[in-house]
């Protein structure tokens, strides 16, 4: 009798330590080029968005601008914000290795969600050609999810 006392009171402090944690993971990212007004596709299909995709692999001087759709879900933890984060890693002119890193800070809902991060403008002209991606969801120091390419 002693010994099921004992297991419930370790099992009932560890499923508190557990309802206490915040948890959460990336789902989904999809890096796309988008050209000079913003697209990513010229109709909204997702076979004309592939097309056109590789299309603006091909003719890179079309390109203004890269987005990453990442899709996320965390569990509601109250009034904590979450920090989204990407870092890329980039050829540069000369094959110079550059770093860059955005963020975004998210709330957490019921569902998943999705949330886009932009490189643009100078930025986008000044890493050069992005080879690797890498992007987590924190909680404060705590690292809740992460997806990375496939050269990261």
């Amino acid at each position: 009798m002693r010994r099921l006392i004992i297991a419930c009171l370790i099992l009932g402090s560890f499923t508190a330590l557990a309802a206490d944690a915040v948890t959460g993971r990336i789902v989904k990212v999809l890096p796309l080029f988008l050209d000079a007004q913003g697209r990513d596709a010229t109709v909204p299909s997702l076979f004309e968005r592939d097309a056109y995709q590789a299309y603006l692999r091909e003719h890179t001087n079309q390109i203004s601008s890269i987005r990453y759709a990442v899709q996320w879900k965390a569990a509601p933890s109250g009034t904590e914000k979450l920090k989204l984060r990407i870092e890329l890693r980039a050829v540069g002119e000369g094959g110079v290795p550059k770093l860059k890193s955005l963020e975004t800070e998210v709330t957490a809902g019921t569902f998943s969600q999705w949330t886009n991060l932009k490189l643009e403008g100078e930025d986008y002209k000044k890493i050069g050609s992005v080879v690797a991606w890498r992007v987590t969801l924190w909680s404060g120091d705590c690292q809740l999810g992460e997806q990375k390419s496939f050269l990261w």
